[in-house]
């Protein structure tokens, strides 16, 4: 067995590198830059995660040549597809064993903690995933331009179609819309000028908070998008109650906003996840090396 364990959860905007012992105890952990396996052919994850082990080791005092002695599992970002996984396991990594999975993986598995159940990542993107009796079953998680329909992304987009609209008016507008035009620079020229400047997806799920504030104040533009976004999720919670998966974990900010909507509506169905993503790579590192 390995004595040590290491779980990288590779973001796209950041990377967490954490270090654990054979009981799977934390021994150090370090952030580094983005790493999305789709960003420049993977290369800036490379870079994090080796910049990121030689970090933990040295500062939990352990010899880098321990490696050979370390199982590592990496959940990551832009992970969905398994030509971009199979290519990065394929590089040169000094671990006695190295497994890549989605990060949607590591999710589910510190949801639950390593268990059977489903978990929904509900944040910028979205993407669903669960596992019962050893079936793995992933929807979602195709990314903002054709996916990611839960996502704040997404709710962004179409608040700003919505108040363009109405600003235009051609349908009812709110507070809301006004003051997303007016967030956006002021006029429809303004907006469609800021669209232009290659927005990302999270230029869009930055407008959520403003969106949940006026949803709490019974904005009726709020009120009709929010019924648009949980019915995207009914369809994640039917199809993983299909599946036989006993409880559905909500990960991801936006999400846990809405968790409160979601009890009302699923009842004890949703859940907080147990534990996070990186613990979840860890747990999934251990399962890896146990099955070896």
């Amino acid at each position: 067995m390995p004595r040590y364990y290491l779980g990288v959860d590779g973001g796209g905007t950041n990377c967490r590198v954490r270090l654990a012992d054979a009981d799977l105890n934390p021994i150090a952990e370090v952030t580094n830059g983005r790493s999305n396996l789709q960003l420049e052919n993977g290369e800036p994850a490379y870079r994090s995660i080796t910049e990121g082990t030689r970090e933990v080791f040295a500062m939990a005092g352990v010899e880098f040549a321990e490696t050979a002695n370390t199982h590592a599992c990496f959940g990551m970002a832009g992970g969905r597809l398994p030509s971009a996984r199979d290519a990065f396991a394929a590089r040169e990594w000094p671990f006695a064993k190295v497994t890549i999975y989605d990060d949607i993986d590591i999710a589910r598995a510190g949801a639950h903690e390593g268990q059977d159940g489903a978990v929904i990542i509900v944040g910028t993107g979205s993407a669903g995933m669960a596992l019962v009796a050893g079936k793995r079953y992933q929807v979602g998680g195709w990314g903002f331009h054709i996916g990611d329909q839960m996502s704040g992304a997404i709710l962004g987009r179409e608040l700003v179609r919505y108040a363009v609209e109405a600003t235009d008016g051609l349908i009812e507008g709110s507070p809301l819309t006004d003051a997303v035009i007016e967030k956006l620079g002021g006029s429809l020229d303004a907006v469609m000028a800021w669209s232009f400047e290659k927005r990302q997806p999270a230029d869009y799920g930055a407008l959520m908070p403003m969106f949940i504030e006026a949803y709490d104040k019974g904005d009726p533009v709020a009120q009709k998008l929010m019924e648009i976004e949980l019915r995207y999720i009914d369809r994640y919670v039917a199809y993983f109650k299909k599946c036989g998966a006993n409880s559905l974990a909500v990960v991801g900010g936006f999400g846990q906003r809405l968790l409160p909507l979601l009890e009302a509506r699923y009842g004890d169905y949703v859940c907080l996840p147990r534990t996070e993503p990186l613990n979840g790579a860890l747990i999934l590192a251990r399962q890896n090396a146990a099955s070896a």
